[in-house]
């Protein structure tokens, strides 16, 4: 998509997920990713909650937010979902539950504390909202776009 998208002079806006929200959530988690690198006693995983007619686990949002935890932490290399993880990955915990549009956590435990991060949708009107503004945001645009672009971070 994009070589056909560059070779034809147009416009190509990707995203894992239109909602803004999400989109600084994901600044933040690789910041706190970065921040713990070297952290080794803190225990890292997530969970991610979905309403019950969801058909994929883990959520392709839980899967970007992993990639960068990924990116950042040496030795962890792979997730799994709903199982041990192995010294070399880190778990995600998927729940289907009633209605629930989307939350994500992601947690760095110790034996003395933990840290918590989460993000959670009250609709799926942020994601319509989200998508609107791409639209508007490749009006006079060409090349490949992103929400990063769209919110200068």
């Amino acid at each position: 998509m994009i070589a056909k998208c560059n070779k034809l002079d147009g416009t190509f806006f990707y995203s894992s997920n239109f909602s803004l929200g999400v989109n600084l959530f994901f600044e933040i988690n690789r910041k706190l990713a970065e921040l713990m690198a070297n952290r080794t006693e803190y225990k890292v995983e997530m969970t991610e909650v979905h309403h019950i007619h969801k058909l994929d686990a883990p959520s392709g949002t839980a899967i970007s937010l992993m990639d960068d935890i990924l990116e950042k932490l040496p030795g962890k290399t792979d997730w799994v979902n709903d199982k041990t993880p192995a010294e070399n990955e880190i778990n995600i915990k998927s729940e289907r539950v009633g209605e629930v549009p989307g939350i994500h956590t992601i947690k760095y435990e110790s034996e003395v504390d933990f840290i918590e991060i989460t993000h959670s949708s009250k609709s799926r009107k942020g994601l319509a909202f989200g998508t609107v503004l791409a639209a508007e945001y490749c009006i006079g645009r060409k090349g490949i776009l992103t929400m990063k672009d769209l919110l200068n971070i």
